[in-house]
């Protein structure tokens, strides 16, 4: 596993031509090796251990030109802060309905942080392993809990 001392459990990565592709929960990905192992290794234990606010590892999430869009506009979003499903829709003239299915679809979770989009009256939901608990426990980390209450 890539990085097992993290609040949601092992993660595992995949890369391609020096870039992450893929960030997988409780299982091992491709990247096993290497300096961008060692980065990403480095990177995500600096972020769990709250030491990190932004991911330099290179990132090459597969999808849509829309999707792509969609990616830039979550990291985009500063660490601690959250953005609703409504008001990203309103920003990239999509439904919300449309991001919360890209937000599922999202393939480097984390690295991408779809966890700090919310429903306007809730939660909403989470796709990594763990679900909403595994969204709560990433807020938290980020000093972003207090929004959930």
């Amino acid at each position: 596993m890539m990085c097992q001392n993290s609040p949601v459990g092992g993660l595992g990565v995949d890369a391609v031509d020096g870039a992450v592709t893929a960030l997988y929960w409780g299982r091992d990905g491709t990247l096993t090796s290497g300096a961008l192992y060692d980065q990403t290794a480095n990177e995500l234990a600096a972020y769990f251990a709250g030491e990190l606010q932004q991911f330099e590892i290179p990132l090459a999430p597969r999808g849509s030109a829309f999707q792509q869009r969609f990616y830039a506009a979550l990291c985009a979003i500063p660490y601690g802060q959250t953005r609703t499903y409504g008001d990203l829709a309103k920003d990239l003239d999509v439904s919300a309905q449309a991001i919360g299915q890209a937000c599922g679809a999202n393939p480097i979770a984390i690295l991408i942080p779809c966890h700090r989009v919310l429903a306007a009256d809730g939660l909403g939901g989470y796709s990594g392993a763990g679900g909403v608990e595994a969204k709560v426990a990433l807020l938290r980390l980020e000093g972003a809990a207090g929004l959930l209450i």
